[in-house]
């Protein structure tokens, strides 16, 4: 005998949505979320904010990295949910007023992308260890983007690029940074 929808009882399930309060890139939002919805299926669809790539929905490869409240993070492993209330960048809130980060101008001036799809990760990734220690070692570059893969450049031009933007950049540590 098949059962009727008529006679399943409805009970309120659990809450599925949740507005969430975050600033991105300067600019605050507020947006009703499902609660499993990940960061940067946020910042893709939602914000459509599509710098951010989707690498391998795993947090290994770094491509999806952006910074909350200025820590990278690996946004295909974080939920939207997570980042009420913060701060959140994306590559596309590196330049300012027209004019591009110079982390941005030192990956172009020194080759630091082929295919371009680890860029935008490996340029969160470096804003945020220069934001720490403005003045770098190649091993401090290396151990920065860590966990950033790039399968096309082997690294060579990228760790320029850090360092050629570091020479750009002005020279204030963090607070509570090296």
């Amino acid at each position: 005998m098949a059962i009727d929808a008529e006679d399943v009882p409805t009970t309120p399930g659990p809450v599925t949505t949740r507005t969430i309060h975050v600033t991105v890139n300067g600019v605050a939002h507020k947006s009703t979320v499902q609660n499993r919805m990940l960061l940067v299926s946020y910042l893709r669809e939602r914000l459509r904010l599509t710098g951010t790539h989707i690498g391998c929905d795993t947090a290994h490869c770094g491509a999806c990295t952006v910074l909350v409240d200025g820590v990278p993070v690996k946004s295909c492993n974080l939920l939207a949910v997570q980042v009420d209330g913060r701060q959140v960048q994306t590559v596309e809130g590196l330049e300012s007023g027209g004019k591009l980060h110079p982390i941005q101008e030192a990956f172009h001036e020194e080759h630091g992308l082929q295919c371009g799809y680890c860029t935008p990760g490996m340029m969160m990734a470096s804003v945020a260890l220069l934001t720490r220690n403005p003045n770098p070692t190649e091993d401090e570059i290396r151990r920065g983007i860590s966990g950033n893969l790039c399968r096309c450049t082997g690294y060579v031009n990228i760790v320029k690029a850090v360092q050629h933007a570091a020479s750009k950049m002005p020279k204030n540590p963090a607070p509570g940074g090296p």
